[in-house]
């Protein structure tokens, strides 16, 4: 019997056929890099979508295809004007066609995707689906996919007409049929074996999506290798990879066109070189700075699809901060803000930076852009409280700066200036700075999933998220606090 492909599959196919290969034979290998959140958008956004050319027809998940098939032609007999999910199978092939139009003699598919733009692989589904509908006998006019756009600004009740997009790849698709075909013979002949074919990393690992048998195909590389140089792009990596610079070693015996900071995580790490501390520029930026210095740090949540006025599709929304103020002699006060699940978060947590920030004081923050970016958000939003928003975000500095541009810099950093890779390599060991041993939320994904998902449980389990959101954050402004006192320690220790 011939390999089943579903368009899932397909594409899958398309980025690299060892992929089925691996799931047919050694799925064990296999780590999770689907994202709960992100596939729960792409379901809301595809059952919201079904409703945008009017009344539809559904046709329910059954586990036999032929059901799902069989449901459909009775729809179409019937003379339903949409179908959602609408199902074709043929020759193992399976597609469920996210809205199915009927269009004269013919019928248009129309693809729903959750993101804002369109990639080649949108392309590669869609042509699969023209493949599979052709095969079936029905003639497919045109070939659509519908996306979210991100220039849509909600006021007032959800317009779906202006929420998506529609582009026509009907041209596109259609001069792939032959290609799709040959690719159909090519991934089934590739996976027609049991024994494991063998297959290089590449680019192809990474893009479209991360492939879950990374880690197996990648099990050769040396503990320091080529991918683990910071800023250096995926296709030069690659590139460098297939050259024969692998390891950190050969790096520095072949000198591929690095930048400094590049090459300086390359030797302090294969050299175990001490850390490096230049203290005229630290100096420079601690003497920007002045007491009491107000640490702040947001967290986020983004909706596909807004719920309330003034957003787009994927707007940042500022739901909590944590803020932590030093004096001079070090002594410190916390103050944290959590908004009210299931509400529109905006007006409260502003109205509470202008309670807790006076206008004239020193606001510290872990690369800044992305606080001042909330705040200048939230003064666009509030007029009323634009000039206090305003002031705060330009009194804002940036820790990260002396990590960014080396002026300290350890191996154990990594080449990284992410707070978390600076916090552990400045203050290793210290079991109140572990993100680690943090319950429930322990990286800003996981706080934004935290507090958007917060509304589907109970009353107790609310409580318990919000205790660990809040634990969360603390410790961001925390890590802020204790970064600082090292700048500090390294400038008096000259």
């Amino acid at each position: 019997m011939s390999l089943g492909l579903s368009k899932s599959r397909y594409c899958k196919g398309i980025q690299c056929p060892k992929i089925l290969w691996m799931d047919k034979f050694m799925p064990d290998k296999a780590e999770d890099v689907l994202s709960e959140t992100v596939m729960a958008t792409g379901n809301m956004v595809g059952d919201l979508a079904r409703s945008y050319f009017g009344n539809y027809d559904l046709v329910e998940f059954d586990y036999n295809k032929d059901t799902m098939s069989k449901r459909t032609r009775e729809f179409m007999e019937a003379g339903s004007e949409n179908i959602a999910e609408a199902a074709f199978y043929v020759d193992s092939l399976y597609c469920a066609v996210d809205i199915l139009r009927r269009d004269g003699d013919g019928y248009d598919i129309v693809e729903v995707k959750s993101s804002t733009h369109v990639t080649d692989i949108y392309v590669e589904d869609m042509s699969f689906q023209n493949y599979v509908l052709s095969r079936c006998g029905v003639n497919v006019k045109r070939v659509s996919i519908m996306h979210l756009d991100n220039t849509y600004v909600r006021n007032g009740d959800l317009e779906l007409d202006k929420l998506f997009a529609i582009e026509d790849f009907t041209q596109e698709v259609k001069a792939k049929y032959n290609e799709v075909e040959k690719n159909i013979q090519a991934i089934r002949e590739y996976v027609d074996t049991s024994e494991e074919p063998v297959r290089d990393i590449d680019l192809y690992c990474e893009s479209p999506y991360a492939c879950a048998y990374y880690s197996y195909c990648s099990r050769h590389l040396p503990e320091q290798s080529i991918f683990d140089v910071r800023r250096l792009y995926a296709s030069k990596k690659y590139e460098y990879y297939h050259d024969g610079i692998i390891s950190f070693k050969d790096i520095i015996e072949k000198q591929p066109g690095l930048s400094d900071k590049q090459m300086k995580q390359v030797e302090s790490a294969f050299y175990n070189k001490p850390d490096e501390i230049d203290i005229e520029p630290i100096r420079a930026f601690l003497d920007t700075l002045s007491y009491p210095i107000y640490h702040l740090d947001f967290e986020t949540f983004q909706q596909a699809v807004p719920e309330y006025d003034g957003l787009s599709p994927y707007s940042q929304i500022p739901f909590q901060y944590s803020l932590h103020i030093e004096q001079e002699d070090g002594t410190l006060e916390h103050r944290e803000f959590l908004a009210k699940e299931g509400m529109d978060p905006r007006r409260d947590i502003a109205e509470s930076l202008c309670r807790d920030f006076p206008t004239d004081v020193c606001v510290l923050a872990y690369n800044m852009s992305f606080e001042r970016g909330v705040l200048q958000r939230l003064a666009d939003f509030f007029p009323d409280l634009s000039q206090h928003l305003l002031a705060i975000r330009e009194n804002i500095h940036d820790l990260m700066i002396p990590f960014q541009q080396q002026h300290y810099y350890s191996k154990d950093m990594q080449g990284s200036y992410s707070i978390k890779y600076v916090l552990p390599a400045l203050c290793t060991g210290d079991p109140e700075l572990d993100y680690h041993a943090l319950e429930g939320v322990h990286n800003g994904s996981e706080a934004s999933a935290t507090f958007a998902d917060m509304p589907n449980h109970t009353q107790e389990k609310i409580a318990e998220m919000r205790k660990n959101l809040l634990a969360y954050c603390r410790l961001d402004t925390l890590a802020m606090v204790k970064v600082l006192g090292k700048l500090k320690e390294a400038v008096k220790a000259k």
